[in-house]
């Protein structure tokens, strides 16, 4: 049987030869797909997911339009009109599909969106080894190949929302079977305190929205050395959280009872198996509860007698740890325990970094100082910062490098598709 573990990435700006870097970047995203059937590209499952061939032709027209488009005179597109189809959001670029429709494009079809690629791919190669040395090319290949590094995640994580619809519960790809773990003990060790600098630090990529770096406050406090567990947050539901209406956001309270949710996304009603992208399986109770929303996460907290940690606090705690953790690189594909070993090294923090996105109790907004660049590309993250909350450290579906501890995500305070969990923290 072919072997569909996608090719191992290297960081992006960690390869001298640039056009290497592409390659590497690039054929990770249709590797991923190699187990989909073209009919599994198409469909949309909904408004907030994307098709996979869509992911395929918009991550290919990012950079059409903003490297080969803007830096090549006389270039020729592929094809008239796919503007309109694989343009996101970006206003100043001209109008695009209406995002919930994505999943009527049975035009063009995989092969022709595979033959897309293939010419941006020739283009950018002739690019790279005529102007590689470009300060402003090298800055837009960095970001384009980031960004094509968040489709690869969104890939994983739409396919999973779409395959946990089907009534066959169809596997993306065969999972190793969960191995037996002890569980590690829940403790909490105390953060930094005091005006800390957090932010990027300037070396390397980053997106625009991790930087001015700049100084915060922070109290005393603690923070967990692990992630809610499973088995954690089952005696949650257990307990009666969903029903208890005094440890929910009014907000969030309002979606429980609306749509009648009793546990975490992908779980079945007897708190036995999930869904995951092997397929429905047994609930691996040591490894760190996932797709649950922000709300989740904070009802679970206050349950639990503590509350989420502020991005700052997340990020003063790790920005001195390795950037090593349980990423799409592995192949796994779901989040694992904790590693005990790394408990009986000492009370020390782990999963900060793979495994599952863990919430913030931060509202995505800038830094002190904090600008949107000029033109498109300051649409990229700064229109975004109203009614999002952020995240911190990466998933299982993260592809290695991609991350840092100034890396900020975010998303809506429901969304749960994503490979999204818990790291709780205490006023100390």
């Amino acid at each position: 049987m072919m072997d569909h573990a996608a090719p191992n990435q290297a960081p992006v700006g960690a390869l001298r030869d640039a056009c290497a870097a592409y390659r590497s970047v690039r054929d990770a995203t249709p590797a991923l797909c190699a187990t989909l059937a073209p009919e599994d590209t198409v469909a949309q499952s909904m408004p907030d997911a994307s098709p996979a061939k869509w992911h395929l032709a918009h991550t290919t027209w990012f950079f059409e339009q903003f490297l080969l488009a803007h830096c090549v005179p006389g270039y020729a597109r592929f094809r008239a009109g796919w503007d309109f189809l694989f343009n996101s959001y970006y206003q100043s670029v001209g109008p695009m599909h209406a995002r919930p429709r994505r999943g009527m494009l049975t035009r063009p079809t995989l092969q022709e969106t595979l033959d897309y690629r293939a010419y941006v791919d020739d283009a950018m190669q002739r690019l790279l080894a005529e102007r590689g040395d470009d300060p402003e090319v090298q800055a837009r290949v960095a970001l384009g190949l980031n960004h094509e590094q968040q489709h690869q995640e969104l890939l994983l994580t739409d396919i999973q929302h779409l395959f946990s619809l089907n009534p066959l519960q169809p596997a993306f790809r065969q999972l190793a079977p969960a191995l037996a773990a002890a569980p590690v003990p829940l403790r909490f060790l105390a953060g930094p305190e005091g005006l800390v600098d957090v932010g990027h630090a300037g070396n390397g990529f980053a997106y625009d929205n991790e930087s001015p770096r700049h100084q915060e406050l922070l109290h005393p406090h603690v923070i967990a050395n692990r992630c809610v567990t499973n088995a954690e947050f089952r005696e949650f539901v257990r307990d009666g959280g969903y029903r208890n209406h005094a440890l929910w956001l009014s907000a969030g309270w309002d979606i429980v009872r609306a749509e009648h949710r009793s546990h975490p996304l992908y779980w079945d009603d007897a708190l036995e198996t999930t869904f995951s992208l092997g397929g429905r399986r047994p609930i691996d109770a040591p490894a760190p509860v996932c797709h649950v929303s922000y709300f989740e996460a904070d009802a679970y907290a206050r349950w639990a007698g503590a509350r989420l940690p502020t991005e700052f606090e997340w990020e003063a705690a790790a920005q001195h740890l390795p950037v090593a953790g349980n990423f799409a690189d592995l192949a796994v594909l779901r989040p694992l325990p904790a590693p005990t070993a790394g408990e009986a090294a000492g009370g020390r923090l782990l999963q900060m970094f793979g495994d599952v996105w863990e919430w913030t109790s931060s509202a995505y907004t800038g830094y002190p100082g904090y600008h949107p660049a000029a033109g498109a590309l300051g649409e990229y993250n700064g229109k975004f910062m109203c009614g999002q909350w952020v995240l911190r450290g990466g998933s299982c579906a993260t592809p290695a490098g991609h991350v840092r501890a100034s890396y900020r995500n975010f998303f809506p305070a429901d969304a749960r598709w994503q490979f999204s969990g818990i790291r709780l923290a205490r006023d100390a």
